[in-house]
């Protein structure tokens, strides 16, 4: 909660940058106008409103109002995928955090929030909604979910979407992915989803294997073990590829990194107005 409040005061005030989160140029701008601001560092130089500049005394800009009530789904993986434990916490519990901190944030920028949660089967679905009480309808279901130990169910996971999500909506699936082989058993799905909403995979580097890459080698069995690190750590890179040839956004990070990268990618998204 705490966390989660940090994030929510921040936004409100504008201050993102101090935790990491970038602020982003938009790309084109929203016809409707919102107001004459003061500048901030990552303004526009193009939005400077120069009859207020001269009237004020220093430098003042128009500001736009974002494309607003656009739909953001976290869908959540719940499977054994996401036991991996890092900082005695597992992935999953680093992906509800950073669901409830983006999904804050999304609401604060006034689009719907939801949430889906899969396993061998659905587990939860929120529909997308703004309405005061939605973060804590999300909260509520999230402190329940626990992993479990069966692989995800794309197609139920695909059917789901299909049937639920009525609008183009951006779905920030937070899974994981060990080789590309797993990666390939999902993609299918994966691609179906996409040709309907922006889908945006996030998955883990393998923090212990980064570690052995890291390391200096002092015999050969050091030099075994790196070999394979190094080469489980270039098949995540080349998912990451596999993924944006089909079309598919991805984030590739570290647990600690999780809740910042997500934000960034989301507020980048808005910007570019890809929704």
């Amino acid at each position: 909660f705490l966390q989660l409040r940090k994030y929510e005061l921040m936004a409100i005030s504008n201050r993102l940058s101090e935790l990491g989160i970038k602020k982003i140029r938009r790309v084109g701008h929203s016809i409707e106008f919102d107001q004459v601001k003061n500048y901030v560092q990552g303004d526009d130089y193009r939005t400077v409103n120069w009859k207020a500049t001269a009237r004020k005394g220093e430098l003042m800009v128009n500001s736009f109002i974002d494309e607003r009530a656009q739909h953001v789904y976290c869908v959540i993986d719940k499977s054994r995928a996401m036991k991996m434990p890092f900082k005695n916490m597992t992935l999953l519990d680093y992906a509800i955090n950073a669901s409830l901190a983006l999904l804050n944030v999304a609401l604060l920028k006034e689009d719907k929030a939801g949430l889906i949660t899969v396993a061998e089967k659905i587990g939860a679905v929120v529909p997308a909604d703004r309405r005061p009480a939605q973060l804590g309808r999300i909260m509520e279901v999230l402190y329940k979910e626990k992993t479990r130990y069966l692989e995800t169910n794309m197609e139920a996971l695909s059917v789901t979407v299909r049937n639920v999500l009525r609008q183009r909506s951006l779905l920030v699936f937070f899974t994981n992915f060990e080789t590309m082989s797993a990666l390939n058993r999902q993609l299918p799905y994966l691609k179906r989803m996409a040709k309907s909403h922006l889908v945006l995979i996030v998955f883990f580097e393998n923090t212990e294997l980064r570690a052995i890459t890291e390391a200096p080698v002092k015999d050969v069995e050091g030099i075994y073990l790196k070999t394979i690190a190094n080469k489980f750590a270039f098949e995540k890179r080349l998912m990451v590829k596999e993924l944006a040839r089909h079309g598919i956004l991805s984030i590739l990070t570290a647990p600690e990194n999780l809740t910042v990268n997500v934000v960034n990618r989301y507020l980048a998204i808005k910007a570019q107005q890809r929704i």
